[in-house]
């Protein structure tokens, strides 16, 4: 299925383009999403900055003063958008794909790369001549123009702390050298991999998608799993060293003492089915101050059933993960949420189909209920929030 080519990738298979191009170089595809009009207008992307669940923020541009630019962080209100100059300015709103579901649609067309991989949808409106500076970004991101245009400018150079411009509350290059240029129309997209420096100016009013992938650090890696261990050894248990031995000098550590120390170290549970269910559960985790909105009463299967019947679809919810590992034996784990559910026999197959797809039909979810356990296992992710019924 990755071997096929793609007019998302300028007619590259998902295959080639991660061999040449993910993590690697810039790619520019010319129509990528021709069919994918931008489904919020300017004036919705204000209204949604306005509300207190949504994660917004204005950069205005003022380069006549110090600091050239000025961040603020939403919820905006409309007095707010009215009091903006004419040009030099943008706002960007986070994860819009928890709020408007053709973002969360779009997501799909990328699922050639792992679902825990991805953040999430940002879109920026920006009025004329308005950007966020030059400035190298730690994640990969598919850029996609919705209405409007755009100029992109790259380069290669170093984007490390002693090159920013000191004392902004945004992380500009102090000396953008471009060596790249290219000007995005509708539908066109610009592939960045981590450390490439860019700098996007709005040719007139103009709308960005940005659809980003991030990956954990390694010291976020490490010190995530080491708090989970912790968490589960006894706290009550001390270095012991019944058989200490007279030293000639009380400064020395001895060999002894160091065997100890190291064996504790190494007690650390390390084991490739301990470190996968842990991985599992992080990178699905809700993120602190985030939350999955709960439904209102739980259902029984009858309820649940119906609940089907009338809305014809199924939802999973953008506030929850999902992803699965495979294990020995035929089974698989399947992770929402940080909530981990073991699966053998049938309901093997739920795992796939879940993590796969965003929206369901009810002839779809009507199947998988002949699997052994579907039902409960449903019911288990509604009353959690990471599946829904859409309304009306």
């Amino acid at each position: 299925m990755y071997d096929h080519p793609l007019p998302l990738l300028g007619g590259l298979s998902a295959a080639e383009f991660l061999r040449d191009y993910w993590q690697k170089r810039p790619l520019l595809v010319r129509a990528a999403l021709p069919d994918f009009p931008c489904p919020i207008s300017p004036e919705e992307l204000a209204g949604l900055a306005c509300e207190d669940e949504v994660e917004s923020r204005l950069i205005v541009q003022q380069p006549d003063q110090q600091p050239p630019w000025q961040v603020r962080h939403g919820p905006f209100s409309e007095a707010d958008f009215l009091a903006l100059p004419e040009r030099q300015w943008t706002v960007l709103v986070q994860e819009i794909n928890k709020h408007v579901p053709d973002f969360a649609l779009l997501q799909q067309r990328f699922d050639f790369i792992p679902n825990w991989r991805l953040d999430d949808v940002m879109v920026s409106y920006a009025a004329d001549q308005g950007g966020v500076g030059p400035h190298a970004d730690n994640y990969d991101v598919f850029l996609i123009q919705g209405a409007g245009r755009r100029r992109w400018q790259l380069s290669e150079q170093d984007a490390g702390p002693d090159r920013l411009i000191p004392g902004l509350p945004l992380r500009v290059l102090a000396d953008f050298q471009p060596q790249q240029e290219y000007i995005l129309e509708a539908g066109d997209m610009l592939y960045l991999p981590p450390g490439v420096v860019h700098d996007g100016v709005a040719l007139g009013d103009s709308t960005t998608i940005s659809v980003g992938f991030r990956a954990p650090n390694q010291v976020e890696l490490l010190s995530a799993y080491l708090a989970d261990c912790l968490a589960s050894m006894d706290g009550e248990r001390f270095y012991e060293d019944p058989d200490l031995a007279p030293q000639s000098n009380p400064g020395a550590i001895t060999p002894a003492a160091l065997n100890k120390v190291a064996t504790i170290i190494r007690s650390l549970p390390l084991d490739d089915a301990r470190i996968s269910e842990w991985f599992g559960s992080f990178i699905t985790d809700v993120r602190p101050g985030h939350y999955l909105p709960e439904p209102e009463a739980p259902l029984d299967a009858p309820g649940f059933a119906a609940q089907l019947q009338q809305h014809g679809e199924l939802w999973r919810s953008e506030y929850a993960r999902f992803a699965y590992i495979e294990q020995a034996g035929g089974r698989r784990q399947l992770f929402v949420a940080g909530e981990v559910y073991p699966l053998e026999g049938a309901l093997v197959q739920a795992a796939p189909l879940l993590c796969g797809q965003r929206r369901f039909s009810a002839a779809e979810i009507e199947q998988a209920l002949a699997w052994p356990g579907m039902m409960a296992l449903l019911l288990s992710l509604h009353q959690l929030g990471a599946i829904y019924f859409p309304s009306p």
